[in-house]
């Protein structure tokens, strides 16, 4: 079974392959995940929308009992104040007397301007003597007989919650009702608070579903609809008449519209006080936003499914062969078969493509073969070019040297005895033998300071006492290698003009030393100097590419040779004060070029 589904998947093409792997690898997978995602996050926008409108009811909940809780407080307070037993019990002679004790007790007053969350407070007393104020009131027959004011009476010390009108400006308040102690049964006070309706109706106003206030006779006492002020829950249209209920969450049609119903029990510090808040919101509008990221996302799945099946059905179709055959034949160029030619079967841009491919094969096979042919002929080119200039520079010697050397000896030949002569004569064929030995091939700093010993032995044999020499040579820097002629024409710069303009004679000292890798050279003569602009003049010789006559050929020659054998960083480095002498060194790395063996050649 599973070799015959291997065969049929060998033998099926590459276009039908891609379809069916994308169908069963992506769309199945795809599907299934975007519906299961799509339930759920309808479902967490439903159960998100649920939670905030119980989060909504319990932040009005809240906020509506602080508000009737200082109701409650302000009542406990009046109700066993002394002063205001005292007030209502007392017997007054004259209106000066109830004059003077209404404006010893202003307590209800201060409470009114300091409490924001009361509208208004009134008293009620059966003392005759008393006169009818704001405050305090002798009850009508008209008040005694309401329903609030005998239950007040009946039920001393009880908090009620009604919504009841104030005679005084005939408007219906939510108000806290509480009988008061006198001191006898027959001498009872009432007391009641007004609550501020509007503060409710603030704190429901900025809720955005329907949400209501309503006491134990289904008043609407608060709403944040301005058209249920005042009316009773027979305003909502409840086909099951869940509203009614004392708490609870239900579902039920409110104005022929599906929707959510939540009941919670106002109660205050004191108990039950029948207040309850009913918040309704539609069930539509709950599942609205979850509805519509359902069907986008459904949409935008369906419709980038349906595109990539189009898209990889004709892609595949298109391109699959001919892009295979045309990567085999990549890797065969990539692992550096250059002989690989593709065979053009269209005209479109695959064609083209293998065009190109054949044509760039081809170019870079010769391209290769004339980069080697010219990197050799570079190399070879370098190699003769530089042992020429080894050679043309190291034979640059100052052809006045000899001259002048050898008519110092037939000089001194006829005024002085063999011996000196002999030794002038010994150093000069040494000099001109390694002068005629020099190659392209390096020598030890040795050897290089005996030809520096040599020619400084031969000058001071010319100008005596007038010249005077030092070589400071570090032993670790004896054997390292370096091209030959490098510090004598450094010395021989120093000694020819160096004793230019000086009568009295020159100083040259020649120090070599080795460390960190480094081989530090420096020459220096006390001699006449440089001037600034002769300086500069003198390295804009040095640095030219072009040879100029009459120029300072043997700084010239150690210069160039210095940068062509260990960089442009190696070249000659020039101090020089007029009338205080002139400092030449250069740096160059030792590299491990050295000899192990140091011999003499003297």
């Amino acid at each position: 079974m599973l070799s015959n589904f291997i065969q049929l998947m060998n033998d099926m093409k590459i276009r039908n392959k891609l379809i069916l792997s994308f169908v069963v690898v992506v769309f199945v997978p795809v599907a299934i995940v975007g519906i299961f995602l799509t339930g759920e996050l309808r479902k967490f926008a439903f159960d998100n929308a649920l939670e905030q409108a119980y989060q909504n009811v319990d932040r009005v909940k809240k906020r509506s009992t602080e508000v009737i809780n200082v109701a409650d407080d302000l009542s406990y307070r009046l109700s066993y104040d002394e002063r205001l037993r005292n007030l209502a019990n007392r017997q007054y002679e004259s209106v000066y007397d109830v004059f003077v004790a209404y404006r010893e007790y202003p307590d209800l007053q201060q409470a009114i301007r300091m409490y924001k969350e009361i509208s208004n407070i009134r008293f009620y007393s059966d003392n005759p003597t008393m006169l009818n104020n704001w405050e305090f009131l002798y009850p009508e027959d008209e008040i005694r007989s309401t329903e609030w004011y005998r239950r007040a009476e009946d039920d001393i010390g009880v908090i009620y919650w009604d919504y009841i009108e104030d005679e005084r400006d005939q408007k219906v308040y939510l108000s806290l009702i509480k009988g008061v102690d006198l001191g006898s049964k027959d001498n009872r006070g009432v007391l009641v608070i007004n609550v501020n309706t509007g503060m409710l109706n603030t704190i429901l106003s900025q809720e955005a579903f329907d949400t209501i206030i309503v006491d134990n006779s289904n008043n609407i006492v608060a709403a944040n609809r301005p058209e249920l002020y005042g009316k009773t829950l027979a305003e909502i249209e409840d086909a099951s008449g869940v509203v009614y209920h004392a708490s609870g969450s239900y579902e039920s049609v409110i104005h022929d519209e599906a929707s959510k119903v939540l009941i919670e029990p106002l109660n205050t510090e004191s108990g039950v006080n029948g207040l309850r808040i009913i918040s309704i919101f539609s069930i539509d509008s709950i599942v609205a936003d979850a509805n519509r990221i359902s069907k986008l996302a459904m949409t935008v799945i369906i419709i980038s499914l349906l595109l990539a099946v189009l898209l990889i059905y004709s892609f595949s179709s298109l391109i699959s062969n001919r892009l295979l055959r045309l990567s085999k034949h990549i890797t065969k160029v990539g692992t550096g078969n250059l002989g690989v030619a593709m065979e053009i079967d269209g005209k479109d841009e695959i064609g083209q493509l293998s065009r190109q491919f054949n044509s760039m094969v081809g170019n870079v096979n010769d391209l290769m073969n004339e980069v080697q042919e010219s990197n050799e002929q570079k190399r070879l080119m370098e190699q003769k070019q530089n042992e020429i200039k080894f050679k043309m520079m190291a034979s640059q010697i100052n052809p006045h040297f000899l001259f002048n050397a050898l008519e110092s000896i037939r000089m001194e030949a006829h005024l002085k005895g063999e011996t000196e002569i002999a030794r002038i004569v010994r150093l000069l064929g040494k000099m001109m033998r390694s002068n005629l030995e020099v190659g392209s091939g390096k020598t030890t700093i040795k050897d290089e300071i005996e030809m520096v010993q040599c020619y400084l032995d031969i000058q001071k044999f010319r100008y005596e006492d007038r010249l005077k020499y030092e070589l400071q040579v570090d032993p670790e820097a004896n054997r390292v290698r370096i091209p030959p002629l490098i510090i004598q024409p450094l010395v021989e710069n120093a000694v020819i003009h160096g004793m230019d303009h000086k009568e009295e004679g020159t100083s040259i000292r020649v120090r070599v030393t080795a460390d960190e890798g480094k081989l530090h050279v420096m020459t220096e003569d006390n001699g006449a100097g440089i001037s600034l602009d002769r300086l500069q003049m003198i390295y804009g010789y040095l640095n030219d590419t072009d040879e100029k006559d009459g120029g300072r050929i043997g700084l010239r020659n150690v210069h160039v040779r210095l940068q062509l054998t260990y960089g442009p960083e190696a070249g000659l480095i020039i101090y020089s004060e007029p009338g205080i002498g002139t400092r030449i060194e250069f740096s160059i790395p030792t590299g491990g070029d050295s000899d192990d063996e140091s011999v003499d050649r003297g």
